[in-house]
């Protein structure tokens, strides 16, 4: 048997490391880009040879065509909601006849190899759903002629954006809370500086300030499950005469887990507090949590999302635009209603 290591793959990243230039520059030098000098595409060439890098066959194929691949860059998928968004996008994708390239952000800014994939395979255009693009990446495509278009996000860098619109949601929920009395709420975040969690906090607290309340109390969430239930541990941790009567998770997941942690410390859900989220994942239509929510209009948001990018794929000369769409409010048994 043989125990020799298997070759390590020669990617556009090593040879950047390896030549000493950014990886923008290699993927231009690979494809003979003029704007690159004739010395350094001669240098690059000669060690991509020595490395034994293979280029796309698919990206070779296609020069100058389409490669009827789509980017689908997604954050955390602690969050159930990206989930059910990726499989909404591939159905939608393969009724247009187009392939979707997954790849997977984490919950930081876009890596080099992620942005390095999106010029690899030729990607025509690329969906993100991440908040954490960077400037940078967000720049290569625009470099490379990709279009790019943000789902489930406002925050604009190049391309256009189509999200649910956050700031109604957020004040929805406060209305529907107020109706029923409640007038000490928490606001459970999501990670700071990402639009969707900003926009719903600050819809769903200027609506109790409007009715002359002081502004909810803020408990720093997360992207997930565990996020939230710390949250709710520390609420449930107040004296009682400061705990919230309502709780808003900024998503149904940070929700959910606000909700586990305030029952396991002996309150009662809604007779004690009230618990409400927002994105309409489907468990939480189930017990125990039966969560009081506003869902996103996801089929739609996609639809318009694919709609934007193949119009600019098409080349038409397009302004950038965002697009809001209405939530649905979903009273369900977790919150005390009017």
């Amino acid at each position: 048997m043989d125990d020799a290591p298997l070759p390590i793959r020669a990617t556009v990243a090593s040879l950047a490391r390896r030549a000493g230039v950014a990886a923008s520059t290699v993927s231009r030098a690979l494809r003979d880009d003029p704007r690159i000098s004739p010395q350094v595409r001669a240098r690059i060439a000669t060690l991509a040879a020595e490395a034994g890098y293979t280029p796309n066959v698919l990206a070779r194929t296609l020069v100058g065509g389409r490669s009827g691949l789509i980017g689908l860059v997604l954050g955390s998928i602690e969050n159930p909601f990206y989930a059910e968004l990726m499989q909404q996008t591939v159905s939608q994708a393969a009724a247009h006849g187009l392939r979707l390239l997954l790849l997977h952000a984490g919950p930081g800014p876009i890596e080099d190899a992620t942005a390095e994939a999106l010029l690899q395979y030729r990607v025509d255009g690329c969906l993100i759903t991440s908040a954490g693009l960077s400037s940078r990446a967000a720049a290569i495509c625009a470099d490379n002629g990709v279009p790019v278009v943000m789902v489930n996000r406002v925050a604009r860098l190049h391309g256009s954006a189509v999200s649910c619109n956050n700031l109604a949601a957020g004040e929805a929920l406060a209305e529907l809370l107020l109706a029923a009395g409640h007038r000490r709420p928490a606001i459970v975040s999501g990670n700071a500086g990402t639009s969707t969690s900003t926009e719903r906090a600050e819809g769903f607290a200027r609506r109790f300030l409007a009715a002359g309340l002081p502004a909810p109390a803020r408990f720093e969430g997360g992207t997930g499950h565990a996020a939230g239930y710390a949250a709710g541990q520390a609420i449930a941790a107040l004296p009682a005469p400061q705990q919230p009567d309502a709780v808003f998770g900024v998503s149904d997941i940070l929700a959910m887990g606000a909700m586990d942690a305030l029952r396991e410390a002996g309150l009662r859900v809604p007779g004690d507090v009230s618990v409400v989220g927002m994105d309409g994942i489907a468990a939480g239509a189930h017990a125990p949590y039966r969560l009081t929510t506003v869902a996103q209009p996801l089929e739609a948001m996609v639809a318009r999302g694919l709609d934007l990018l193949l119009a600019r794929i098409g080349g038409a000369r397009l302004p950038d635009e965002v697009v809001l769409l209405r939530g649905a409010l979903i009273r369900r048994a977790s919150a005390r209603l009017p």
